[in-house]
């Protein structure tokens, strides 16, 4: 393949472009919007090097010259979706900091649905991936702990926001796969559960149901479960 190097390679470490030759058409810049377009409007599974050579006027091969691999696009992607973090003054409570950039990253998710099957420790040292890093170890300088201690907050962290976020992708796709409304389907799920618990069978959920029967808090879930792991470290 033109262009594919024979033994491991950053893509941050290549050339803009492999090669002598005229002035590059494209910047990488131009390739991540192009691909992130593409997810955003037709799904992950539609990102190809073909389709992103197509919407920029340029031939695959062409595309190869600038990113050898598909993985080095899938590294483009989310290093460009990445960008658009606000790093505010770190307030001194790390708790509340890190909870500000979890709802700022919970909201880059929900707009481009495919970032978090790109979640990887292999695609965390991109430019701004590095950013993020930095900046999050800043909110984190009054905390007595060593830097790998500090690191594993920062993935258990994300992994808190990326596994709810999957979730709420997934439900939404299902709704909307459905022949009927959301309401309906819950409705009907709500009606059978209901149906379920007044045969006695099950007295523990039908003391907590009467306890707290609801609707959810689902933002109130995300916030409890941020601070339960920042608890933790804290202990």
């Amino acid at each position: 393949m033109v262009g594919r190097p024979a033994v491991p390679e950053v893509i941050w470490a290549r050339p803009e472009r492999a090669g002598r030759g005229p002035r590059p058409a494209f910047s990488r810049a131009d390739i991540a919007a192009a691909a992130v377009r593409i997810a955003d409007a037709e799904g992950f599974d539609a990102v190809s090097m073909r389709k992103v050579a197509a919407e920029l006027g340029c031939g695959t091969m062409t595309l190869y010259n600038y990113v050898p691999r598909k993985e080095d696009l899938y590294e483009l992607m989310l290093d460009a979706v990445s960008g658009g973090y606000e790093f505010p003054e770190p307030s001194g409570d790390w708790h509340a900091d890190l909870v500000a950039l979890a709802h700022q990253t919970r909201a880059m998710m929900r707009r481009h649905t495919w970032v978090p099957r790109l979640m990887s420790p292999v695609y965390g040292f991109s430019p701004n991936a590095l950013r993020y890093l930095e900046y999050t170890l800043s909110c984190l300088d009054g905390v007595d702990a060593r830097f790998g201690e500090k690191m594993e907050l920062i993935a258990m962290v994300n992994g808190v926001i990326t596994t709810y976020v999957a979730n709420e992708i997934a439900t939404a796709e299902r709704s909307r796969s459905l022949p009927w409304s959301e309401e309906q389907e819950n409705a009907a799920r709500t009606g059978y559960l209901i149906s379920q618990i007044a045969t006695g069978k099950y007295p523990r959920m039908a003391a907590g149901f009467a306890e707290d029967p609801g609707p959810i808090d689902l933002d109130g879930v995300f916030d409890r479960a941020l601070r339960r792991v920042m608890d933790s470290f804290d202990r």
